[in-house]
């Protein structure tokens, strides 16, 4: 068991979103094995609670003390307005997990007038697997916590095609997302040479030969089932013109890797760049969730090319991020970082790289990875590598 750097208060009822295989209900079963579970993805429970939401009276627990703990509460929007009900009462908080966001985001769906908090869980990180992190694994087989469940045993590569596959039938297919698995197929992998990259699509459209409206809708789809992230790019009092495309990332390195065709011709760069990008994204964002603050993260790319990985946006962190693969750092590795502090003196400029010694390199601080990982929070605070 690896405990979850994410907290529940007392009495108040959350949405806990995350993606499919992040270990959602396995968390919840540890830090509440007292709750009343109430599973959607259990044929005959989805059934009874179809034909009459007001049956959820007979799972409720005799007291407030333990929370009332729906799994998967996009299968059954309607159900919503129960729980509204109930917590207005005042006598049962919740915590309703969700895979997909794409039914609750419909117009007319009750999502708790606000009197319930936004959580998510996202992969796991170095520091909550603490000694068991390996920067070679975690960059071949992403952060998904069943790879890392000693009683599994599961081959990771077997495991994220499985889960690939999972997500194309269950989610995409049997909800009706799509009519045609086989193109959505082809586009995954085409949106697979996207990564850490901005995004066209009507260049993705072009390669899996779909129209783009269509592409544009998979795009969404991929977002809406929490595999995807669009990055936006960091405008703010911009001086110079700005690139307004934004870039696009899979959720996992693991996912990814497991998606990418990889042939003769694909160069390790194509691949081991974007999965490194993908990697430090992971772990800022559990970090800015924490936050309350998810949408903060951003990219900077002008247009005559000058860029930065990342931007993080939010009170009092104004954090630079740039990633190397580099093991050794030379004047041109910093020509992003120093024009983002020509436009913005005020931000933080880290540069995150393949060397194993974390050094200052002028206001510049240069982080091993490893070290960048399990310090994430310290790193975009300004506060590693002080004394």
């Amino acid at each position: 068991m690896y405990i979850r750097d994410i907290e529940f208060e007392q009495g108040v009822s959350c949405f806990l979103f995350g993606p499919r295989g992040t270990g959602k209900t396995f968390w919840l079963r540890h830090v509440f094995p007292e709750g009343a579970y109430i599973d959607l993805l259990e044929a005959k429970t989805f059934n009874t609670l179809s034909a009459d939401p007001q049956r959820i009276d007979r799972w409720l627990p005799g007291s407030n003390s333990v929370p009332v703990i729906i799994d998967e509460i996009q299968k059954l929007p309607i159900l919503l307005d129960e729980v509204h009900r109930l917590i207005e009462n005042g006598q049962h908080w919740f915590i309703l997990t969700g895979s997909s966001a794409r039914k609750l985001r419909r117009s007319g769906v009750n999502l708790l007038g606000g009197r319930a908090l936004t959580k998510h869980l996202h992969t796991l990180t170095a520091s909550e697997l603490g000694p068991d992190f390996d920067l070679g694994m975690a960059l071949s087989y992403g952060l998904l916590p069943t790879i890392y469940d000693q009683k599994k045993k599961v081959p990771p590569e077997a495991y994220l095609q499985s889960y690939i596959q999972t997500y194309l039938k269950e989610e995409v297919y049997q909800e009706g997302l799509t009519r045609n698995l086989g193109a959505f197929s082809r586009f995954l992998e085409a949106a697979s040479f996207s990564q850490a990259q901005l995004l066209n699509i009507s260049a993705v459209a072009r390669e899996c030969q779909i129209k783009r409206k269509l592409a544009e809708s998979y795009f969404q789809i991929l977002e809406d089932l929490l595999l995807a992230i669009r990055v936006l790019p960091f405008e703010r009092r911009a001086r110079r013109r700005i690139t307004l495309h934004s870039k696009f990332f899979l959720f996992d390195v693991g996912v990814f890797r497991a998606v990418r065709p990889c042939g003769p011709l694909d160069s390790s760069k194509e691949i081991d760049g974007p999965a490194l990008e993908t990697l430090v994204l992971q772990h800022l964002r559990p970090v800015m969730a924490k936050r309350l603050a998810p949408d903060s993260i951003y990219y900077w790319r002008t247009a005559s090319g000058m860029e930065v990985d990342f931007v993080v946006y939010h009170g009092n962190v104004f954090t630079a991020i740039e990633v190397k693969r580099k093991r050794s750092i030379d004047s041109r590795d910093l020509t992003g970082l120093r024009a983002f502090h020509d436009e913005y003196p005020q931000a933080r400029r880290v540069l995150i790289y393949g060397g194993d010694r974390l050094e200052r390199i002028g206001d510049i601080l240069a982080v091993p990875f490893t070290e960048a990982l399990f310090s994430m929070e310290k790193l975009i605070n300004g506060t590693l590598g002080t004394r």
